[in-house]
């Protein structure tokens, strides 16, 4: 580690950390949100504290864990909501994973020709990061419900464990080159320049059919969504041990109303049933559907 001023933080390198250090930093993320922490990425665990130690004036690792061990409940939150949206990777965008969007479409237009007038499709975004992945999902199902002649309705939960995160997502703004992802009929339809000219907004009727929410996975059992006709859960399980995976998974599967719809990431999850759930065969996805 260089040694310089304790002022000049601009030019001095990220501190080392050591093996017990490290394991340490493991077990408090582990603890706290259930993801793990691979020792390849030991670099960027050093990286993303020493980011934030450097804004708060702190030099060393062991500081900076008793600042989020001791100090008031509040402080604490307030301290551990930002470094979680630090070492949550956010790599998220429209409509990701073609296949599984093309599987809800037909769940959308399956539950359009069953459910009688004036019934509600409720979804649920689990690890929205952005918001991306939610607004997806609310122009795919408008969409659907706006070429027919029925009087059928949708909302969706979108939770999240990043307060900052979520914050981003409620706006709804994103750049030009995200946007350019979106088909242009949908872009021209639900997206709105900004007044800088900078990002592009999602239509408010769109948002308003969206409710963010913070929530932990590991408070899964406690969470008040319940008759989900559809949980959509992609690039979230990877990052959690094997038996923390099944316990999730079973978790969403209580949350199902029969016929409930499952989606999952491909290979997120192998070798897991669930005794009221059936696998949904339909190419490049990972799916299940609720018999009972």
């Amino acid at each position: 580690m260089g040694v310089v001023v304790k002022d000049h933080w601009s030019i001095k390198s990220t501190p080392s950390m050591d093996a017990e250090q490290f394991q340490l930093w493991q077990a408090l993320l582990e603890e706290r949100t259930g993801m793990t922490l691979a020792s390849e990425r030991k670099t960027f665990l050093e990286t993303s504290l020493s980011i934030r130690m450097r804004e708060l004036g702190i030099e060393e690792y062991e500081t900076y864990y008793e600042q989020l061990m001791v100090g008031t409940t509040e402080s604490r939150a307030m301290e551990w909501s930002v470094l979680v949206d630090r070492l949550t990777v956010q790599e998220t965008s429209f409509f990701r994973h073609p296949g599984s969007f093309a599987l809800v479409e037909e769940y959308v237009q399956r539950f359009m020709a069953e459910q009688p007038d004036g019934s509600a499709l409720d979804v649920w975004s689990v690890g929205c990061s952005t918001g991306e992945e939610a607004y997806s999902l609310a122009m795919l199902i408008n969409e659907q419900l706006s070429r027919g002649n029925r009087r059928l309705f949708y909302g969706i939960t979108a939770t999240d464990i990043s307060l900052p995160t979520l914050s981003k997502a409620r706006k709804g703004e994103y750049g030009a080159r995200r946007v350019m992802q979106i088909d242009p009929l949908l872009r021209e339809k639900y997206f709105r320049p900004t007044e800088h000219g900078q990002t592009l907004a999602v239509t408010e009727d769109l948002r308003e059919r969206i409710c963010f929410a913070r929530l932990n996975v590991l408070d899964l059992g406690n969470a008040p969504m319940n008759n989900m006709d559809l949980i959509f859960c992609q690039n979230m399980l990877i990052y959690f041990r094997r038996w923390r995976k099944r316990q999730i998974v079973n978790r969403l599967a209580e949350r199902l109303a029969p016929g409930g719809l499952l989606v999952l990431g491909p290979g997120e999850i192998t070798e897991w049933q669930h005794p009221d759930l059936e696998r949904v065969h339909f190419a490049d996805t990972l799916a299940y559907r609720r018999c009972r």
